[in-house]
């Protein structure tokens, strides 16, 4: 585990955002990610029918739908060991490789940081 408290302020809000999206929708992952201008964009998982996205896909989608053309950093809250790879590509398409992606249990606790690929 990492220690939460050392994250800069603005990577410990996205955490703090997909934290409360995760619990807000009684979803099984929130996601945050920040764009080039410092804009956020919270999501959490989909799952319809006919569409499933992660949270991360999700907010990375709104992202992009909302303009913005890079990625400074991304989160996500999820009960999972791990980042799925789909969703550090998709990161990875609109931040480029090596985006941070920070990984948080359900308790906000950072778990990991990744680059995105």
């Amino acid at each position: 585990m990492t220690d939460s408290s050392a994250l800069d302020p603005e990577d410990r809000k996205i955490v703090t955002l997909a934290r409360s999206a995760r619990a807000r929708n009684g979803v099984p992952e929130g996601a945050a990610v920040r764009d080039e201008t410092g804009r956020t964009y919270v999501a959490g998982t989909v799952t319809l029918a006919s569409l499933q996205l992660s949270a991360l896909r999700t907010a990375v989608a709104m992202a992009v739908a909302s303009g913005a053309t890079s990625l400074e950093a991304a989160a996500v809250v999820s009960d999972a060991a791990s980042v799925p790879g789909e969703d550090l590509a998709a990161v990875a398409d609109l931040g480029g490789a090596g985006t941070p992606v920070l990984l948080a249990g359900s308790d906000g606790t950072l778990r990991e940081t990744v680059a995105a690929s």
